[in-house]
Formats: C-alpha cells, sequence, structure tokens
C-alpha cells in the first residue's frame, strides 16, 4: 500500500491551508466569542472552488478524488471546526447525494450551482424528537396534484440561515415508519417556509446552527428527489459522505491539539525544565499522536473504498467514531497540559474542547456507531448497495 500523497493531492492540502490561514486564522478567536459567521468568508470558499472540491467537472466541480475531500475537511477544522461543517453539510450531506440520487435535471438546476459556490447548500433530517431514530420524524409531506403540502419541522440545522438550497426529509406514510420518508429539495424564499439561529451553543460558535419550519410548504414534484419511500436510503446515503467529511475533520483537530500542545510544552518550565520532560505530559502527546495516526489510517480507509465506488458505511462509521472520540480526548488533554491558561480562551485548546464536543454527537452518536461496529461484527448487519455504484472519483491514485 502507498500512502504516499500525489501531486494534486498535496497541492489541494496546500490550497486549503494556505485560505484557511489568511482568511479565517486571523479572526476565528473573535467570530468564536461573538458567536458570528461571516457569509462573504462562505462565498471565498465558493471561489478557490473548495465547494465543488469532489464534484465532477460536468456539474461546476473540480472532479478530485476522497483522499483530496479529507484533506480539506483535516485543513478547515485545523483552524476551527466550523468551516469544516460548512464542507460537511453543502458537499458532504447535499452535493454529494444530488450526484448520486437527483435526475440529470435536477443536477443541472441545484448541482451545478453548489458545485460552483454561486448557492450555498444544506441537509435538514434532525427534529426536536427525531435523531438517531429517523423512523420517529414527524413533519409530513402529502401528495397534492403536481406537488407534495409539507408541514413540520427540522431542528440543529447547519447553514439554516444561510443556505439557498434545503435537501429536506419528510413522511409520506407515517404508518410505515423509517420506509415512508421522502426526499425533497426546498428553496429558500419558498412560501411558507422559515429559518431560525439557535443561540448560546457550547461550541462551532462560528458557525450558524438553527431550525426550520414548514407551514402549508407547497413543493413541485419536480423537487422531489428519487421515489416516494426511498428518502431513509438516500438519507443513509447522505449520512455516509457526512460522516466520512467529520472524521476527517476530527484529524485536523487532534493535529491542531497535539500542535498547541507541543508549543507549550516546550516554552512552559516548571521545577526547572520545560514540562514536556515530565512523562505524564509526554503521555498525554503520545496519546494524541497514535490517535491522529490511526483516525488518519481509518480515513483513508474509507477514502479509498469510496473511490473505487464501494459502499463503505461499516468503515466510515468506524473512521467517525473513532476519529471523534480521539479528536475529544486529544482536545481534553491539550487543555490538561495547559493548565489553567488551557481554563481560558487566551490559547486556543478551550475552543477545541468545545467544539469536539459536539462532533462525538452529530452525524450518529459515539453509541450508535458502537452498535452498528457490533452489529456487523455479530452478523446481524451487511452493507449491500444502495444503488449502482458512482464511478471512481478523478486523480485518485495518479
Amino acid at each position: 500500500m502507498n500512502f504516499d500523497l500525489t501531486d494534486e493531492q498535496i497541492q489541494v492540502r496546500d490550497m486549503v491551508r494556505e485560505f484557511a490561514q489568511r482568511e479565517v486564522a486571523p479572526h476565528i478567536r473573535e467570530w468564536d466569542a461573538e458567536g458570528k459567521i461571516d457569509r462573504g468568508l462562505i462565498d471565498k470558499l465558493g471561489e478557490t472552488g473548495i465547494l465543488g472540491l469532489p464534484i465532477p467537472e460536468a456539474y461546476g466541480g473540480l472532479g478530485l478524488d476522497y483522499i483530496s475531500l479529507a484533506l480539506a475537511c483535516d485543513e478547515l477544522e485545523y483552524i476551527d471546526t466550523s468551516l469544516r461543517v460548512i464542507l460537511s453539510v453543502h458537499v458532504g450531506l447535499n452535493s454529494l447525494s444530488l450526484q448520486q440520487w437527483a435526475t440529470e435535471e435536477q443536477k443541472r438546476r441545484w448541482l451545478v450551482p453548489q458545485a460552483q459556490g454561486e448557492k450555498i447548500a444544506t441537509f435538514g433530517l434532525t427534529e426536536p424528537a427525531a435523531g438517531s431514530d429517523a423512523g420517529a420524524i414527524e413533519s409530513t409531506a402529502v401528495r397534492d396534484g403536481g406537488s407534495y403540502i409539507l408541514n413540520g419541522s427540522k431542528m440543529w440545522i447547519s447553514l439554516a440561515d444561510i443556505a439557498d438550497h434545503f435537501l429536506i426529509f419528510a413522511s409520506t406514510d407515517r404508518s410505515l415508519k423509517h420506509r415512508g420518508l421522502t426526499a425533497f429539495v426546498i428553496e429558500r424564499g419558498t412560501k411558507g417556509f422559515t429559518t431560525g439561529t439557535i443561540k448560546g451553543k457550547l461550541g462551532v460558535r462560528a458557525g450558524n446552527t438553527g431550525e426550520l419550519a414548514f407551514d402549508n410548504v407547497r413543493v413541485p414534484l419536480e423537487n422531489r428527489i428519487g421515489e416516494e419511500g426511498e428518502g431513509f436510503k438516500i438519507a443513509m446515503s447522505c449520512i455516509d459522505q457526512g460522516r466520512f467529511t467529520v472524521a476527517a475533520g476530527a484529524v485536523g483537530l487532534i493535529r491542531a491539539s497535539l500542535d498547541a500542545s507541543v508549543k507549550y510544552a516546550n516554552e512552559r518550565h516548571t521545577f526547572g525544565q520545560p514540562i514536556g520532560k515530565h512523562q505524564l505530559v509526554q503521555q498525554m502527546i503520545a496519546k494524541m499522536v497514535a490517535g491522529r495516526q490511526a483516525s488518519e489510517l481509518l480515513v483513508y480507509k474509507a477514502a479509498d473504498l469510496k473511490n473505487r465506488g464501494i459502499r463503505n458505511t461499516k468503515e466510515t462509521s468506524l473512521a467517525k467514531w473513532f476519529a471523534t472520540d480521539a479528536a475529544l480526548q486529544a482536545a481534553d488533554d491539550a487543555i490538561q497540559i495547559h493548565g489553567s491558561y488551557g481554563f481560558s480562551n487566551e490559547y486556543p485548546v478551550e475552543r477545541f474542547m468545545r467544539n469536539a464536543r459536539g462532533s462525538v454527537i452529530y452525524e450518529g452518536t459515539s453509541q450508535i456507531h458502537q452498535i452498528l461496529q457490533a452489529e456487523y461484527a455479530l452478523g446481524y448487519r451487511e452493507d449491500k448497495p444502495l444503488r449502482k455504484p458512482q464511478p471512481p472519483a478523478a486523480g485518485f491514485g495518479n
């Protein structure tokens, strides 16, 4: 196995790194403290091509592979999780799903402007009473001639007040539970559709998170993605992509915690020597090294399967579970190494800790992923293709 990055992948990594360092790093402490997001920053992301990184050139993207996508997520989250979240919802949960499930006409209508960064997209599955249990979704879509009437709400939606396009899931037959879900694209400005921002979050404060409300929203038939009742399969394929980006971003957060800890441990002296000389500090740093390396390998394994068009729910689940748990542990240890300074925003590690805490909840809690891995090991679950596999991403292995 060759773990060397291609020249193209290195260029992507360096481009995203330079963008994040230039456009975000000087401002992130202020943005986090004020709890604000700069729409202009998202527009700049679009101008770089990052928002269409893995989308084929035929649909306005760069046509790059999943290793490149992982590297981009890593570099963005190294600076702040809010940056990676943009890539997760716009690319992972929405655009890649349209690429797989939308008709050609729908791709031209929504995917092309999203890949080019002209329109921002997000994903709406979670509800006030339905998170991990998608079968409990209460939002409904009732067929009315050539359209559907949507009613209900969504909660904890990233970019709720920013996005232009929303991939939404509602039940067309609640008696079927998750088998009655259907997917739709709703555009901002549709009558009866409103959004709002959630205040007081523990972490990802420089990102927008909110709620969606549907009050007799009329959605044309041509806005339905897939067939009636295919929504759960579509949602799970979306989440496979979203989990991948979360796992890849967690690698960046571990790396940020490690770099901050190494720097501080070499600068801070106690008992006449750098604290890095103390074995228990070394133990915490060693755990970060191991967590980063193992997480990266799990992410790359999932990326390889994605590049070859092979379903990877099990591998992506394991990468997401392991990497986010490792990121939370790394951030916690980084605060411990910084001591009292780690408890204030004078250093970035307290922000890393707040941001890492959310990642073990969204895109499937750590407990959900433990159940998935156990069921695979016990033979209760197996990966079956949801639809004809997508062709491998361009550039992999070149």
